[in-house]
């Protein structure tokens, strides 16, 4: 190999190709053009995946370029040489990095990135555990991931680490670091049978992730207890926390079934970017958000059942209000995102919210947050301080926003409080966006076209389908091959008006002031999810899959 020239790193990789004679002009156009479509792919990669030059004279020039070694790794190098061996597949396949050889005490790994730093420090402590060191190539990103492909396709199964390979301690971390770069927003460590199952849960579906022998599910079990501060001897329910990652919250809860202890891990992002709420799902209308949020002496609610963003839509409300001028203070158990300028307070085992509420209203605050309305005492305090001037958000578990006013009363709430104090009732479910980098464009089935009509009749509602085309799913890297990639909310929205808070206030039915809701205008969440469609941001099938109707 030629002796690195640092000053060919400087050259352009384009104009270096062409000094090097394996590439035109023409071909950088091409594959600027190229990665404008793909923006996370690395120009040398493009060059190879539109194949504008032989891959080993490719390869032989970059590899110069950076001063490494490199190889034309075979997808079948794991019949040859056990990889798992010396890293986890679950690192080979996150970081792109592969071993393929070892001579004496230096193993060969093959990097996708090799000046990936931090994968390198990564890659070199793992070695430096097993008495080894790293010797560095470069090869191309696909043939890391046409060996994959085959791992899976001869194996038929979900991934199965190698704890042979790695301590417990390593083993651990890897999934959970793993599933941080996944958009994991829960981790399933699941004792079946003969093994131990991982699961992630991402966009609000569980998917199997791997599988560990049965005879390691006692030492991961240990691992899990000791860094969640957790009992070892206990094997009774028991809820921790992990405080060892500096950008996550991870709520850890356990329970024993008839194969053993499974453990539940909640990931929370502790400095997530707080999206406006028109990204979340809100029409994208500020009219609307000032009726709904820009309020004194009441309340607004977020209903939703368990794990359907109630707490990001409120981050995203604080977002919205969020002024020098004006004092905001939350109760939150516990404080999952913190957010410069808001007053933000914890709840503590030997404080309830309703004790901490009731010190905040000492605090002279504009807004109060609170996390959950949970009992009577807290919902009694939230209503006194709307009463008192204060204009309280707070989020509560029911099926739609009508059914909040249901859920106040039997929680001890006269329903004279109740339709004093209740401003805006906002009812919200997560559905599944399609994946833009992957999505194919297609026609609405006569089925399709017939279910927007149905709804559209049921709901008074006039869905406009000229013109307009919808998409199906198709599954690529960037989506874990699901064909859909983050989510967004089907919102509905309650605003009481003076008819519908007499109705409240006389006790009428839900079903009465349901009826006298949608005489007012407001539409259910299934309305909302169906233009969704239209905008092409979900599907039907996925909207029939998430919402009953």
């Amino acid at each position: 190999m030629a002796i690195f020239d640092n000053s060919a790193k400087k050259v352009p990789l384009g104009v270096y190709l062409i000094r090097k004679n394996l590439i035109s002009e023409k071909d950088i156009d091409t594959a600027l053009a190229y990665q404008k479509e793909h923006p996370e792919k690395r120009l040398g990669e493009i060059f190879h995946i539109l194949n504008l030059c032989r891959d080993e004279d490719l390869l032989k020039a970059l590899a110069e370029r950076l001063g490494v070694k490199y190889v034309q790794l075979d997808p079948l190098i794991f019949e040859k040489f056990n990889c798992s061996q010396y890293i986890s597949l679950d690192i080979i396949r996150q970081h792109k990095v592969v071993p393929f050889g070892i001579e004496e005490d230096r193993l060969k790994v093959a990097f996708a990135d090799p000046e990936d730093t931090s994968v390198i420090k990564m890659v070199n402590l793992i070695l430096l555990n097993k008495g080894l060191k790293l010797d560095r190539y470069l090869t191309f990103g696909s043939y890391i991931d046409k060996m994959i492909q085959e791992m899976d396709r001869k194996a038929g199964k979900a991934e199965v680490y190698d704890v042979y390979g790695q301590d417990t301690t390593q083993l651990v971390d890897n999934i959970i670091r793993s599933a941080m770069s996944k958009r994991t927003s829960d981790i399933h460590f699941e004792p079946m049978d003969n093994r131990m199952r991982i699961r992630f849960r991402i966009d609000g579906e569980l998917i199997e992730v791997a599988s560990i022998d049965k005879d390691k599910q006692q030492v991961i079990v240990g691992r899990l207890k000791a860094i969640s501060n957790m009992h070892q001897e206990k094997q009774e329910s028991q809820d921790g926390r992990i405080v060892s990652y500096p950008d996550y919250n991870i709520r850890v809860s356990s329970q024993r079934n008839i194969h053993g202890e499974k453990f539940v891990l909640r990931l929370l992002k502790k400095n997530a970017n707080i999206k406006g709420l028109f990204d979340l799902g809100f029409p994208n209308d500020e009219a609307i958000l000032n009726k709904c949020f820009n309020k004194r002496n009441c309340i607004a609610l977020v209903a939703a059942p368990t794990g359907e963003g109630k707490t990001t839509t409120l981050y995203s409300v604080m977002k919205f209000l969020s002024k020098p001028t004006i004092n905001i203070t939350t109760i939150e158990d516990p404080v999952e995102i913190r957010v410069p300028g808001l007053n933000q307070v914890e709840v503590t085992p030997n404080e309830t919210f309703a004790d901490a509420l009731r010190t905040i209203l000492r605090q002279d605050p504009d807004i109060v947050l609170v996390g959950e309305i949970r009992d009577k005492e807290t919902a009694e305090i939230a209503i006194q301080a709307g009463q008192t001037g204060h204009f309280v958000l707070s989020t509560i578990h029911t099926v739609d926003s009508i059914e909040a006013i249901t859920r106040l009363k039997k929680l001890g709430v006269s329903a004279y409080d109740v339709g004093s104090v209740l401003a805006t009732c906002i009812a919200q479910r997560l559905i599944r966006r399609i994946c833009t980098n992957c999505a194919k464009e297609r026609e609405f089935t006569p089925e399709e076209i017939e279910e927007f009509k149905t709804i559209g009749k049921r709901y008074n509602h006039e869905f406009n389908l000229e013109g307009k085309h919808t998409y199906e799913p198709v599954g690529c890297e960037k989506c874990n091959k699901t064909g859909f990639y983050e989510r967004i909310a089907a919102i509905e929205i309650l605003s009481v008006d003076d008819n519908l808070r007499d109705l409240i206030i006389e006790d009428k039915s839900a079903s009465t002031i349901r009826k006298a809701a949608f005489e007012s205008g407001y539409r259910p969440l299934v309305v909302d999810a169906f233009e969704k469609v239209l905008q092409g941001i979900t599907t039907v099938a996925e909207v029939r899959n998430k919402l009953a109707y």
